[in-house]
């Protein structure tokens, strides 16, 4: 199933935890050695891969324990850095000037 804008949040959420499910399994990982690596209980691992909400914090613990928590990224992007911000020098321009000497000839006196 494809997450679009088209489906409930209530199947973006059964779509997320079947996903990670197959992700566990497949790495692979039993619940219970993910619970040992990620210290989060048995009973939330088995809650979350049911489809039933967990809190967001033991959500980025299991990522971390299956080492996919950099998919983060691409779940809410870093706006302060922009596609657009690589395509020209973004710092104001400085205004430059010729430099002169001024020359008005005067001397110390113990020049010569």
């Amino acid at each position: 199933m494809r997450i679009d804008d088209s489906i409930s949040a209530d199947s973006i959420t059964d779509e997320i935890s079947r996903r990670f499910k197959l992700y566990r399994i497949a790495y692979p990982m039993t619940q219970e050695d993910l619970a040992e690596k990620s210290m989060v209980s048995l009973s939330t691992i088995k809650r979350f891969e049911k489809g039933e909400d967990i809190g967001f914090s033991k959500l980025v613990r299991l990522l971390e324990a299956l080492d996919i928590q950099a998919h983060l990224e691409v779940l809410i992007p870093d706006q302060s850095i922009r596609p657009s911000y690589f395509l020209e020098d973004t710092r104001p321009k400085k205004r430059a000037r010729k430099k002169t000497v001024v020359r008005n000839g005067w001397k110390w006196g113990d020049e010569e």
